[in-house]
C-alpha cells in the first residue's frame, strides 16, 4: 500500500512556474511507477507526464512538452513536476498516482492516487 500525498499547487500568473510534490510514505516508493495526471471541471482526467521507477524513462504529454519536467529522488520517497511557462489552460487539480511495473499513460492502470492539488494559471 502507497500512501501518496500531493503539495505545491497554488495560484500563478500566465508564465510563471511552480513545482509539485509527491510524497509517498512507502519506504519502497522505487518500486513504483509514477504519473502525474490532472483534471480541469468538466473534462476527464488526462495524463500529464510519468516516470519509471529508476527515473531513466520518462513520458509527457504533447500539451506540456518541453514546458514540464518530472522527476524522482527515491532516498526522499518524493516525486516532483517542476512546471514552467504556465498557461491558463493548464488550470486543474493535479494528481500523482503510483503502480507496479513500468508507468502507463492511462489513468485507468494505477492503483494509487494522491488527494490532488490545485493549480489555478491566471491570464
Amino acid at each position: 500500500q502507497v500512501h501518496l500525498v500531493e503539495s505545491g499547487g497554488g495560484l500563478v500568473q500566465a508564465g510563471g512556474s511552480l513545482r509539485l510534490s509527491c510524497a509517498a510514505s512507502e519506504r519502497t516508493f522505487g518500486d513504483y511507477a509514477m504519473g502525474w495526471f490532472r483534471q480541469a471541471p468538466g473534462k476527464e482526467r488526462e495524463f500529464v507526464a510519468a516516470i519509471t521507477w529508476s527515473g531513466g524513462m520518462t513520458e509527457y504529454a504533447d500539451s506540456v512538452k518541453g514546458r514540464f519536467t518530472i522527476s524522482r529522488d527515491n532516498a526522499k520517497n518524493t516525486g516532483y513536476l517542476q512546471m514552467n511557462s504556465l498557461k491558463p489552460e493548464d488550470t486543474a487539480v493535479y494528481y500523482c498516482a503510483a503502480r507496479e511495473g513500468h508507468y502507463s499513460v492511462y489513468h485507468k492502470n494505477y492503483g494509487y492516487w494522491g488527494q490532488g492539488t490545485q493549480v489555478t494559471v491566471s491570464s
